[in-house]
């Protein structure tokens, strides 16, 4: 679509959720013609174990369940609860949890790619109904406030790495999912306004995602760990107020002030 930047009208096409895709190599086919356990070459078929891949999925179905009961935990206990404190509330023991993550940097990471996934989608819906570029950049901070918001402490577990970790970072810079989150979304952003203003502005199109992803996190964070009073804004209005300062800045309060 042929956007305006002038008055800050942006679309948001949709992308596919790339989180948790994994590529895996062709192994071309086995040449049937050929003795029984053989390919074509003389080169032995590997034969998939029923019992192996039966085991595989018991594996994964098992690490959801152990990501949901992490999640309700971290949910009702904050975002410091220890590996023990999550593996207590889950009803299991602390060295399970440490077998399927290795650490509690991986519980992190894997819980982030079902959370952040999430709220991708929803960011992509939300998006998708809009009528207009504007109202679907609105759509977009809202949903991911509103997402945030309705569990600040695991939103807070997947996006900073805990006191004592081998790194102390943001994990915006340590968890693949947070980092792949945003790009993402900055992608969203990049792709319109790579087609409107053409190879000229280059500069614009690889900096003002990134700093309007920059913006919407860091307002939204505070925002979200704000206490409640009567001067913190709502929900949909603490999302208007960031997509004006993403399209006009605050040149229309200044010169109200004036």
């Amino acid at each position: 679509m042929a956007v305006s930047f002038g008055q800050c009208q942006l679309l948001i096409p949709s992308v596919p959720d790339t989180l948790g895709i994994v590529n895996t190599a062709s192994k071309g086919f086995p040449d049937y013609s050929a003795a029984p356990g053989a390919a074509a070459g003389g080169a032995p078929v590997e034969v998939v174990d029923g019992r192996a891949a039966r085991w595989q999925n018991h594996r994964e179905e098992r690490r959801r369940e152990l990501i949901k009961a992490a999640r309700k935990a971290v949910h009702a206990l904050g975002s410091d609860a220890s590996m023990e404190d999550i593996a207590t509330a889950a009803g299991t023991s602390k060295s399970v949890y440490y077998r399927y993550f290795g650490d509690k940097a991986g519980l992190q990471q894997a819980m982030g790619e079902v959370v952040l996934g999430q709220m991708q989608r929803r960011m992509r819906e939300a998006a998708q109904l809009a009528q207009t570029p504007r109202e679907g950049l609105f759509a977009m901070v809202s949903a991911y406030l509103q997402m945030a918001e309705s569990s600040p402490n695991v939103y807070a577990f997947i996006t900073r790495l805990s006191p004592g970790e081998a790194s102390a970072q943001d994990a915006l810079a340590a968890s693949g999912a947070l980092g792949n989150f945003f790009e993402q979304i900055s992608e969203m952003l990049a792709t319109p306004m790579r087609q409107y203003l053409g190879a000229d502005n280059e500069a614009l199109i690889d900096y003002w995602p990134t700093a309007a992803i920059g913006l919407v996190r860091n307002a939204g964070e505070m925002w979200l760990g704000s206490p409640a009073s009567s001067s913190k804004p709502d929900q949909a209005t603490m999302a208007g107020h960031i997509t004006d300062w993403l399209c006009l800045g605050i040149a229309p309060a200044l010169k109200g002030a004036t």
